[in-house]
């Protein structure tokens, strides 16, 4: 898509056609955009229709019933902060007195929309012409939030010209991680893991948050423990068990110097449930997790699976028990606590993580349906599902492949 067609397809002379669109199930948009076409109307503008349409059906799963008035380009729907997430990191700047946030890096504009709701004044700012264009959509009834088409390294931030950044004044930073021109078959980019390859790339990043101290960086999950800057919260977050980011957050953002994370889902009344492990309560645990099981014949009654946002945190060390294995997230007990931020099981057996041996066990007791998880361990679940056999019966079972003692291992859980 073009500027001069993205300013066009956000503007009032759009509106219609995409009323129509809207209304269309998605079985009759090829019928649509004929009839359209034959009454004249411009094939670049029918096609930009159509994939706002496509777009906004996509984001309904991100975004809800907002996404029927919101423009999204294909990278900055798939990069675009959930709600429930923008609303939590809005949450930081707000707790610390922030009243003006420089957004650098806005994409779409999930994250300025939640500061601007929040009654904060938003500068963002967007290279990308096209995805500036939705942002400056998507943030139209916001009087307090601004858009600018540049590039994050030249616009000055607010003080800048003066030398003086108030403590009013934050910065949020959503590095590029994606080649652009670099498109696949629906139309996203490739993405760029190293932090040099970003866009503004680390060093940029840091440079920011030199300037200004109260700064947040979204970034990715992979975001290695050993580049957080001293006194920096690194904090890794999960929705619903998928983790999203990892955000640093210096200066009076940061909330627990270190590695931090929170496990996040809804709380069934429109509201987000969250649960936070901190490098301290892992510290405070590694006294009952100091010793690693020695083999299978240690496990406990109960097993504990932490969420992978704890896992990339590195703060296993919190989990009730002992760890099977240092850092990959499962401990096992005989005391049947419940953490918010871990799965519990019964352990009901273990056994040498061979297909012929599960096979074995499972017939015996008539499962016909396998769930497999994996952790720790160099094993293939759908190759071990394979060799495990044509499975008979009605009943069912999870088991966890694992390593325990340095031995791969098959537990089977309830």
């Amino acid at each position: 898509m073009t500027p001069e067609t993205a300013a066009w397809v956000t503007s009032a002379a759009a509106s219609g056609l995409l009323a129509q669109a809207m209304a269309t199930a998605p079985s009759g948009e090829l019928a649509l955009q004929t009839r359209l076409r034959g009454e004249g109307h411009d094939p670049a503008q029918v096609a930009a229709v159509l994939a706002v349409v496509a777009a906004r059906r996509r984001a309904s799963t991100k975004f809800g019933a907002a996404a029927d008035r919101m423009f999204f380009t294909p990278d900055g729907l798939e990069q675009a902060t959930r709600p429930e997430l923008a609303a939590r990191h809005t949450a930081r700047f707000v707790r610390a007195g922030v009243t003006m946030v420089a957004d650098l890096g806005c994409g779409i504009g999930s994250d300025a929309l939640a500061f601007a709701t929040a009654g904060v004044d938003v500068l963002a700012v967007e290279a990308d012409p096209v995805t500036s264009a939705f942002a400056r959509a998507n943030l139209a009834p916001w009087s307090n939030a601004r858009v600018v088409t540049a590039r994050a390294e030249q616009v000055p931030l607010p003080g800048e010209a003066t030398g003086r950044h108030t403590d009013a004044v934050g910065v949020w930073v959503d590095p590029g991680r994606r080649v652009r021109g670099v498109a696949d078959a629906r139309g996203r980019s490739r993405r760029v893991f190293a932090l040099e390859e970003m866009d503004p790339t680390w060093d940029q990043v840091c440079r920011w948050a030199e300037q200004v101290p109260a700064t947040g960086a979204k970034l990715s999950p992979a975001f290695p423990h050993g580049r957080i800057p001293s006194g920096v919260e690194a904090h890794w977050t999960s929705w619903l068990g998928e983790v999203l980011e990892c955000a640093l957050w210096w200066g009076p953002l940061a909330l627990a110097a270190g590695r931090t994370a929170a496990v996040c889902r809804p709380d069934g009344r429109g509201g987000v449930t969250e649960a936070v492990v901190t490098e301290a309560d892992a510290a405070a645990g590694s006294a009952a997790t100091s010793l690693v099981l020695s083999g299978a014949r240690d496990l406990g009654s109960w097993l504990w699976e932490a969420d992978k946002a704890v896992v990339r945190a590195g703060v296993t060390g919190a989990l009730p028990g002992r760890e099977l294995t240092r850092g990959i997230g499962l401990s096992t007990g005989d005391a049947g606590v419940e953490v918010p931020w871990a799965r519990r099981y019964a352990v009901l057996e273990a056994m040498p993580a061979r297909p012929k041996v599960v096979r074995a066990w499972l017939r015996e007791r008539g499962v016909g349906t396998l769930t497999l998880k994996k952790r720790g361990v160099a094993l293939d679940p759908d190759r071990f599902r394979q060799e495990t056999g044509r499975l008979t019966g009605d009943g069912a079972a999870t088991f966890v492949l694992t390593t325990v003692g340095g031995a791969a291992t098959a537990i089977a859980l309830g």
